[in-house]
């Protein structure tokens, strides 16, 4: 079925849903319904796409629209799965990270076509998000030809597309926190440390931005290990020494937290071939020892 056949429908208007319908619309495809346990939010998506409709219920949606995609919380997903009534050959779609389609088993027993799509981006607010979504990765997991369907819309999308198991999704999922989420808590920790030399955390955060930049720059046109710098990347033992000592004198709960980053590191200064196996083992017993005297 073309994609200006497809009658596509939405259960869940929040920003991941409302950033797909919007971009989907965009591109050709057909966004009749939608419903949100929040009557506003429904309005606001159906607001920017021609044609879409406001229902009063999930199964409203279902009972008009070829494909449904799930876009509530994820906690969400399996109940609405089990509570709606859909009818053979219907498809059913959630965009959770987390989860395989294995979360729409009941919707399995009336003959459903099931599967996953999830955008691997960061949605803070759904102007954001839309803007995001272009250039992304959507990770699939669906039987054909279901699986060749999401495929197409992941490429119209302006994205990419990987294939995942059920079994590979919470590591999938894992990895995407590392990459994203975490990567927002190490710059709040480095914050932390400007403030502790009187920087506000505002202007902390102007400041290394460009660092930020340059830094995803280099893993995206040069690659890792590669893009690695930096005193470890240098097998500069001197330098870290100081910023251990640093850290300590601070009593500064980073200090845990700068070892076991700068373990994980060594082997990827190793892999770029800047530092020999001795300067590496070097490194390894710096970090490793003991350096936070026990207070009486």
């Amino acid at each position: 079925m073309g994609k200006k056949t497809l009658t596509i429908g939405f259960i869940g208007a929040g920003i991941t849903g409302t950033s797909l319908a919007v971009r989907l619309d965009q591109q050709g495809y057909r966004i009749t319904a939608v419903y949100s346990r929040t009557l506003a939010s429904a309005e606001r998506l159906a607001g920017r796409i021609a044609g879409c409709r406001v229902y009063q219920t999930a199964q409203d949606v279902a009972d008009t629209a070829k494909l449904v995609f799930i876009t509530t919380p994820d906690d969400a997903i399996a109940r609405v799965a089990a509570e709606v009534k859909w009818y053979a050959r219907q498809t059913v779609v959630h965009c959770s990270g987390a989860h395989s389609s294995g979360i729409l088993e009941l919707a399995e027993h009336y003959g459903t076509n099931t599967g996953c799509f999830h955008p691997l981006q960061t949605f803070a607010g759904i102007d954001q998000a839309i803007d995001n979504i272009p250039g992304s990765t959507f990770a699939l997991e669906a039987q054909e030809p279901l699986l060749t369907t999401l495929k197409n819309m992941a490429t119209d999308l302006g994205g990419e597309w990987v294939i995942l198991q059920p079994g590979n999704k919470v590591l999938y999922h894992a990895a995407a926190v590392f990459a994203c989420n975490y990567l927002v808590t190490l710059v709040k920790l480095a914050t932390d440390l400007w403030q502790t030399f009187g920087i506000p955390q505002e202007q902390a955060t102007r400041a290394l931005m460009p660092l930020l930049r340059g830094s995803l720059n280099n893993i995206a046109n040069v690659g890792i290990p590669n893009c690695l710098t930096g005193p470890i990347a240098r097998g500069d033992s001197g330098t870290i020494k100081k910023h251990l000592n640093a850290l300590e004198n601070a009593e500064s709960p980073l200090l845990d937290i700068y070892r076991e980053l700068g373990l994980n590191t060594i082997p990827i200064a190793l892999e770029k071939g800047k530092i020999d196996a001795q300067q590496a083992a070097d490194l390894q017993n710096l970090l490793q020892e003991t350096l936070i005297k026990v207070r009486r």
